[in-house]
């Protein structure tokens, strides 16, 4: 460690004494009454401290008021640097700043905001570009071209945005920009690879293979009949659910997600049909009020001597 340095490092005495000349140069830059007490100084080189004081005014705990003090080389006379408001170690402070393009999260935009794309956005690429010649028919005039809604016109005038041309303008029948539009291929910009990889990306960590309700489920999306197929390169890799007791209906599931609403995992037993009753309920038996004459053990006219030996009397 050089002599330098051990010097920068102790507070020069002249200066670490101008506590006086500090806090006047303190309250002459702040309002009054809001430069408290001395908490420290510090040595910000050779002949160079700086002095702290607590800043009393509201909304700025933690802050402290700096004057800086120094000297000449071999001088007696210490004079000022400058004073400013400084953050101390248990101050609040805003956080650290950052573009509104990097703070927007999924969900933030709601009815009626406008987001605009960068021009030089990697998840887009330039669609179909047609000739200036191609987008009118053989015996069109183009007189009555179609105008845009005034409502864009207005969002694009309140959040101080431009309007990509043609965005809203259909094109003439029987041209090739017609028929593009048709295949969705007209737009200004499409998905490029980049675009098609990160949406793929997010959608199979919300609903892929390696999920949860994936792992727990007797088959995959590929094989159930709610899944609805989409187009394009993803299609080949997901599709929408259309399920409404799945946890991932309305949504694009992976084909190789899958939950307990299969529609082939596990089908409906058909109901049980009863058993032939065992009571003939549909017939009437008939039941006389009256026992029969002949229906008892003792015949009919009998005496009292011959009943008297069965036992009847």
């Amino acid at each position: 460690m050089s002599a330098a340095t051990t010097r920068s490092r102790t507070p020069d005495r002249l200066c670490a004494e101008a506590v006086d000349l500090a806090r006047t140069a303190a309250e002459e830059a702040a309002a009054p009454g809001v430069v408290g007490e001395h908490v420290g100084l510090v040595s910000e080189g050779d002949r160079v401290v700086t002095h702290f004081f607590e800043c009393k005014e509201l909304g700025y705990r933690g802050w402290r008021w700096a004057a800086t003090v120094a000297r000449a080389s071999r001088a007696k006379l210490v004079t000022l640097d400058e004073v400013v408001l400084l953050p101390g170690p248990d101050a609040v402070l805003a956080p650290e700043w950052v573009p509104w393009s990097e703070r927007l999260r999924p969900g933030d935009l709601g009815p009626g905001d406008l987001l605009p794309t960068d021009a030089e956005d990697q998840r887009l690429e330039p669609g179909l570009t047609a000739d200036a010649d191609d987008r009118l028919a053989p015996g069109d005039s183009g007189e009555d071209e179609p105008q845009l809604t005034p409502g864009l016109v207005e969002l694009a005038d309140a959040e101080d945005a431009e309007i990509t041309p043609g965005l809203a303008t259909p094109p003439a029948r029987g041209t090739i920009t017609a028929v593009a539009d048709e295949l969705g291929l007209r737009r200004a910009r499409v998905l490029s690879r980049y675009g098609l990889h990160i949406a793929a990306d997010r959608w199979e960590e919300a609903f892929g293979a390696q999920t949860p309700m994936a792992q727990a489920a007797p088959a995959t999306c590929v094989s159930c009949g709610f899944l609805t197929p989409i187009g394009g390169s993803l299609g080949q890799a997901f599709g929408v659910c259309a399920n409404e007791f799945s946890p991932a209906d309305g949504r694009v599931v992976s084909l190789t997600y899958g939950c307990g609403g299969h529609s082939e995992a596990a089908v409906m037993p058909a109901p049980p049909r009863p058993a032939e009753p065992v009571v003939d309920e549909t017939r009437v038996d008939p039941f006389p009020l009256r026992p029969a004459a002949d229906s008892g053990s003792v015949p009919v006219g009998a005496g009292d001597e011959e009943t008297a030996e069965l036992g009847h009397s």
